[in-house]
C-alpha cells in the first residue's frame, strides 16, 4: 500500500484532503493580486479590514464613473461571495479580481468581494457568520443604527467609498456555486431583520436536492442537521422561501453542470412557494459549472456578464 494513502484520514478532489496526523493539503493552490486601478476597465479597488479578530477582509471596487463624479451620483451594490466548495479560492485570486473588474464596469456598481474563513480549518457555519460580519459592515455606513443589524460587523472608521457612493436602496446579493449557498443565507438571515434588498443572483448554486447527504457538506459542517438542513436544501422549505425579503431573485445553471438540477428545483420551489417577487431562471447550453469563471474570454462567457448586468440594471435579459 502506498505509504501516503495510507495517511490521508479524508479526501475530497479537487479540493483538499486531510492526513491522519491533522496536515490538510489542497489540491488548487490560489494566488493572490493585490488591488489596483484595473487597466483595461478603470475600476479601482482596495482592501479594507472588517475584524481583526477573525482576520476578515473584503475587497472593494468602484467603477470609473464614480471616481470621476464628484460624490453627486450613487451606484447599486453588490455584495458578491466566492465559490470553492467552502474551502478553496479568494476574492483576492486573479479568477475573481479578473471577474469582479468586469462585472462592475459592465455593471456600474460598487461590489463588495468578501473574505471569509475557509473549512475544514475553519468549519461552517464560520464562512456563514463572516459574511454576516461583513453584510452588518455594509449596512453600518447606510445611516441605520447598527442594532438593527446585530454583529461584530461595526467599522472603527467610516470607509468613504461606502458613504460617498453607495445607494442603500439598491442593494444585491450574488455569488457562485458555495457562495451562491452563503449568498442565500444572507438574504434569509436579512428578511429575518425585516431588511428588503433589491435582488438576488445565484450562480451556479451549491444546493442539495434532499436525495442524499453531501459527503464533503457533512465533514465540514460537523453540526448540520442533515439532508433537509435549510443551508443545503433551502428548496425543501417553502416557508423559509416565501419570506424572502428582496424584489428580484436570477438563478443561473449551466447545461454540463452537475448541479444544474438543483438550481432548476430550487427555482420551481420559489415559484411553488408563493413568494411575492420576480424569479427568473437563465441556462447558459453547453456550458459546465463557473464556465464564465475558467474561460472568461469565451463568446458565452461575455453574454453571460451581460445577462447579469442586464439583471443588475433591469434591462431584462434572456436566455441563451
Amino acid at each position: 500500500m502506498d505509504q501516503n494513502k495510507a495517511e490521508i484520514a479524508k479526501d475530497f478532489p479537487p479540493f483538499f484532503r486531510v492526513h491522519k496526523n491533522g496536515l490538510i493539503d489542497r489540491y488548487i493552490h490560489t494566488d493572490f493580486i493585490p488591488p489596483s486601478q484595473h487597466p483595461q476597465t478603470l475600476v479601482q479597488s482596495k482592501d479594507v479590514i472588517i475584524s481583526q479578530q477573525n482576520k476578515l477582509s473584503a475587497r472593494i471596487y468602484l467603477p470609473k464613473s464614480a471616481v470621476s463624479n464628484n460624490h453627486t451620483r450613487k451606484f447599486p451594490l453588490l455584495i458578491y461571495i466566492h465559490g470553492g466548495a467552502f474551502s478553496v479560492q479568494s476574492p483576492f485570486s486573479s479568477i475573481y479580481h479578473t471577474y469582479l473588474n468586469n462585472l462592475v464596469s459592465e455593471s456600474e456598481v460598487i461590489a463588495v468581494s468578501v473574505d471569509y474563513r475557509l473549512a475544514p480549518e475553519n468549519p461552517l457555519p464560520a464562512c456563514y457568520d463572516d459574511a454576516w460580519s461583513v453584510f452588518n459592515w455594509v449596512f453600518s455606513h447606510s445611516g441605520k443604527k447598527i442594532q438593527d443589524f446585530p454583529g461584530p460587523g461595526k467599522p472603527e472608521k467610516p470607509e468613504p467609498w461606502m458613504s460617498d457612493h453607495v445607494d442603500y436602496t439598491r442593494v444585491f446579493l450574488a455569488g457562485d456555486s458555495a457562495g451562491a449557498n452563503i449568498a442565500h443565507d444572507l438574504l434569509v438571515r436579512a428578511s429575518s431583520k425585516n431588511l428588503k434588498l433589491e435582488g438576488m443572483i445565484l450562480i451556479h448554486p451549491f444546493f442539495g436536492n434532499g436525495k442524499k447527504a453531501d459527503k464533503l457538506w457533512e465533514y465540514i459542517y460537523p453540526g448540520t442537521s442533515g439532508v433537509h438542513d435549510p443551508r443545503l436544501n433551502p428548496a425543501a422549505h417553502v416557508n423559509l422561501l416565501k419570506k424572502l425579503s428582496c424584489k428580484r431573485i436570477m438563478i443561473c445553471v449551466a447545461e454540463e453542470d452537475e448541479l444544474r438540477k438543483r438550481g432548476w428545483y430550487y427555482y420551481e420551489s420559489v415559484k411553488r412557494s408563493g413568494w411575492n417577487g420576480e424569479v427568473e431562471i437563465v441556462e447558459t447550453k453547453g456550458e459546465s459549472h463557473v464556465f464564465h469563471l475558467l474561460d472568461p474570454c469565451c463568446e458565452n462567457a461575455g453574454i453571460f456578464m451581460k445577462q447579469v448586468a442586464s439583471f443588475i440594471n433591469k434591462i431584462g435579459f434572456s436566455a441563451l
